[in-house]
């Protein structure tokens, strides 16, 4: 079953492909509706990167029919990635009735009316950002343009984009703007913040903050501010919990020989006996920084 849908959707994305770059739209309609009726999921969307074929068809073509349905879809394969195990059977239940209650009764009459009273809110789920915020200013300079380079990279780690259907390069660009106007030069200060959003946005053990962004959830200048234990993974965040947590159930924070925990895995030999203490070496709006003992080899590490 996978690979025959696999391939009609793959002769789909071409058709749309060779439709956006002619900049000719006739029939786009016709391949959006079987698209409705293919099963997706998310294996399928990011094999397939049909996403990024149905959101160039959106922005070029003029039909409010036709942008009207491909938002649609892109809205419910977005659900997907909320629950990347879930989607093979009741995905496409939502984009069924974009406007309409049963799709062929009603396309004809009601379409133009319906669909563009519902393509707005639609458009504010799919693009948010790049509606709600302004464009970015253009530059000249090498660095900052390299800089939004590099975003625009980092936000496109996985599929998240495609079936979200955000232009990574403008948000990019949009938070190296506000970074850069914050320091108003690009010295260290400025490429130390770039870099870390950049390291932030391509871990794959932190997805939701890529999604919160491309998404709009967290608008650019958000982004561009967010502290490294705001921007740390749910995975991580949980760790330092724990760690406080023992810290304080044990009254030894500040002890020199520190703290037993088994929540730390050496480097070295691979064991979880470990001691750890934690200082303030950055400013005190910034998470302490933990240093690891391990108690089997001796071995010393910092864990920030």
């Amino acid at each position: 079953m996978g690979k025959k849908e696999e391939e009609e959707i793959i002769r789909i994305a071409k058709k749309m492909d060779k439709m956006a770059q002619k900049k000719n739209g006739a029939g786009a309609l016709d391949l959006l509706k079987e698209l409705r009726s293919v099963p997706m999921t998310l294996e399928l969307l990011q094999s397939t990167r049909i996403g990024m074929s149905v959101n160039a068809i959106r922005k070029q073509s003029t039909d409010e029919e036709v942008t009207s349905l491909a938002k649609s879809l892109i809205k419910s394969w977005k659900k997907l990635l909320d629950e990347p195990g879930g989607g093979d059977t009741t995905t496409q239940t939502t984009p069924v009735s974009p406007s309409q209650g049963s799709p062929e009764a009603k396309e004809e009459s009601s379409s133009s009316s319906n669909s563009s009273s519902k393509s707005e809110p639609t458009e504010v789920a799919t693009n948010q950002l790049i509606n709600t915020f302004p464009r970015a200013p253009s530059t000249t300079e090498p660095i900052r343009l390299k800089c939004r380079e590099m975003l625009a990279n980092a936000l496109q780690t996985g599929d998240d984009y495609i079936a979200i259907g955000a232009d990574c390069e403008e948000l990019g660009a949009q938070i190296e703007e506000c970074i850069f106007q914050e320091f108003k030069n690009t010295d260290m200060k400025y490429k130390n913040r770039v870099r870390s959003r950049i390291s932030n946005l391509k871990d794959m053990k932190n997805p939701n903050l890529r999604r919160t962004v491309l998404c709009g959830s967290v608008t650019p200048e958000r982004m561009a501010k967010m502290t490294a234990e705001e921007m740390a993974s749910d995975e991580l965040k949980e760790m330092r919990k724990n760690l406080t947590k023992e810290a304080v159930r044990d009254h030894q924070m500040a002890t020199t020989g520190g703290t037993q925990t088994d929540l730390f895995t050496c480097g070295k030999c691979k064991g979880k006996c470990c001691t750890y203490t934690q200082v303030q070496t950055r400013s005190a709006d910034e998470p302490m920084t933990t240093f690891v003992f391990c108690n089997q080899c001796g071995n010393r590490w910092k864990f920030c």
